[in-house]
């Protein structure tokens, strides 16, 4: 589990709490002293379900990008240079992320045995190849045309199947 998931299981935990505590319509009490400062404000579901949606809003901007697969890098970081190089590293260096942990009580030994995103093993110069072709085909949009294709109102008197 990297920081993102560890993250998103505490919001989960948090958000199943103020949901049983809204449909109950009882005192949201969160037992977990963790996430009880961080979200317990003045013991209402509503604030702690909004905070929740603020985290998966943040989650949802800082995770692997994409578009930069050699690399486990964070997508809301921003890029610098003419390569749009990620500004950070690895997902677990993120500093949004490690704000959020933060509130969520993440202590330096959690962190340490957090696994770290690694980048995919590199594909071959043929798998490459492959995917490249597929690519180019898919960019045609169009298959190759057999008689058995034409219909039949443009079949002329010397038409063969």
């Amino acid at each position: 589990m990297d920081l993102h998931a560890w993250i998103t299981q505490q919001v989960d935990h948090v958000e199943a709490g103020a949901r049983d505590a809204l449909n109950e319509d009882v005192f949201f009490d969160v037992t977990d002293e963790r996430t009880a400062q961080h979200y317990q404000r003045g013991g209402s579901p509503e604030v702690a379900l909004r905070r929740c949606e603020a985290d998966r809003r943040i989650l949802a901007r800082h995770q692997l990008n994409p578009n930069f697969t050699h690399e486990p890098a964070c997508h809301g970081c921003g890029t610098y240079g003419d390569m749009d190089l990620s500004n950070i590293d690895n997902l677990n260096d993120c500093p949004e992320l490690l704000d959020l942990a933060h509130a969520h009580g993440i202590t330096p030994d959690v962190l340490a045995g957090l696994d770290r995103p690694q980048p995919p093993e590199p594909k071959s110069w043929l798998d490459q190849a492959e995917d490249y072709l597929h690519v180019a085909n898919l960019g045609r949009g169009t298959r190759p045309i057999t008689t058995s294709d034409v219909p039949a109102a443009l079949r002329g008197p010397r038409w063969k199947p």
